[in-house]
């Protein structure tokens, strides 16, 4: 996400255009926080209305897929729309079968408690999750563990700034789940989707621009390929010139 526009701020370097887009790729933009943010609008919308479990899942089911064909057919990348897709089946799921709206959204409460921990249990692990998750997107890969210390040390303390984010948000929705109705839940589920997420995605570029570059593997690699076939033309080179007329050894 772009930080706000201040005069004094200094032209913006290469490295940190590049953490802006990559930071679009990976956590899907605006239309990602969309596509994970209307389904669960739509369901509270309709469940405060009408006050059908079946209705609004439908309802809330079929807007998620929606998303996902406009995104099938503008042949964009399908990753956050089905992620969207899965998330609010499973909830659709679970909320029909039991009867309690509430259920609608326990599989995200889940999936946001389980991914908190995860950032700061690989963190303490010294293999943070963000760096993981970056790392093919700045095709650094995993360079970062070994031959990149200070950016090691960015992606870890990124990776606790989301743990900690995702924890406090399941610190605030968990007792609304268990002693609050499913209308409150909802609405407070809304409130806490897109707000939280970009602190977490600002922070983490605060930090990562500040941190070293990362180390382009992939062009090591196609580097090192092409050094390897102009090797290998040169000496075939060579030995056609020692073959040829005039050139063999007595």
């Amino acid at each position: 996400m772009s930080s706000p526009e201040r005069p004094d701020v200094a032209p913006q370097s290469p490295d940190e255009e590049a953490t802006r887009a990559a930071f679009f790729e990976a956590f899907g933009g605006v239309r990602g926080m969309i596509e994970t943010t209307v389904p669960g609008l739509v369901f509270v919308l309709s469940y405060t209305v009408n006050r059908s479990i079946n209705i609004s899942a439908v309802a809330a089911l079929s807007i998620s897929a929606v998303l996902a064909v406009s995104r099938l057919v503008q042949r964009d990348t399908l990753k956050h729309a089905l992620s969207g897709v899965f998330g609010v089946a499973f909830g659709a799921v679970f909320a029909m079968i039991s009867g309690d709206a509430r259920n609608f959204y326990l599989p995200g409460m889940l999936y946001t408690l389980g991914l908190g921990v995860a950032y700061v249990v690989t963190s303490l692990a010294g293999v943070p999750l963000l760096g993981l998750m970056l790392g093919p997107v700045f095709r650094e890969n995993l360079s970062w563990r070994t031959r990149n210390p200070g950016r090691k040390v960015a992606y870890t303390k990124a990776s606790y700034v989301w743990g900690a984010i995702l924890l406090a948000k399941s610190a605030i929705t968990f007792p609304i789940y268990f002693w609050g109705d499913a209308t409150s839940l909802g609405w407070l589920r809304v409130a806490l989707g897109i707000p939280p997420f970009l602190l977490a995605v600002y922070c983490t570029w605060i930090i990562l621009v500040k941190a070293p570059a990362p180390i382009d593997v992939i062009a090591e690699w196609e580097a090192k390929e092409e050094a390897e076939k102009q090797r290998k033309a040169a000496a075939q080179t060579a030995a056609h010139h020692t073959d040829g007329p005039g050139g063999a050894a007595v």
